[in-house]
């Protein structure tokens, strides 16, 4: 077994583009784990884009996710809200919407929701 795996986001094992030309998560396989590094351009926004394509209320996903930079508001189904910027670890249950906030993409690290996420 080795003792490291080694992978870059440059050349991700997976691209999984987002509907509407908002985004793509770019996904690497790191032994058990699965990390994605997910660009959400200005306008996404999960009740939008992604709704339709997976549908459900909210999205049911959960996520553990880094932000590298950009913002991003959530809103949980219980109707608590919160944005989330450059710096924050943060982790979102199943039963969220989500929108990018401001003019610049929304890029994340996330190692929870990477392994469904965007999937098709």
């Amino acid at each position: 077994m080795a003792t490291y795996v080694k992978k870059s986001f440059s050349a991700p094992d997976e691209v999984r583009e987002f509907p509407n030309g908002s985004g793509a998560m770019r996904v690497v396989q790191l032994g058990q784990e699965t990390l994605g590094c997910a660009t959400f351009k200005p306008g996404w926004r999960w009740s939008k884009d992604m709704q339709p394509a997976v549908g459900g209320a909210s999205c049911r996903v959960a996520h553990s996710m880094y932000v590298l930079s950009g913002r991003m508001a959530v809103r949980t189904d219980s109707g608590e809200e919160t944005e989330i910027g450059p710096g924050d670890a943060v982790f979102i249950a199943p039963g969220h919407d989500g929108w990018v906030v401001g003019d610049e993409p929304c890029v994340v690290l996330d190692w929870t929701g990477a392994r469904t996420y965007a999937r098709r």
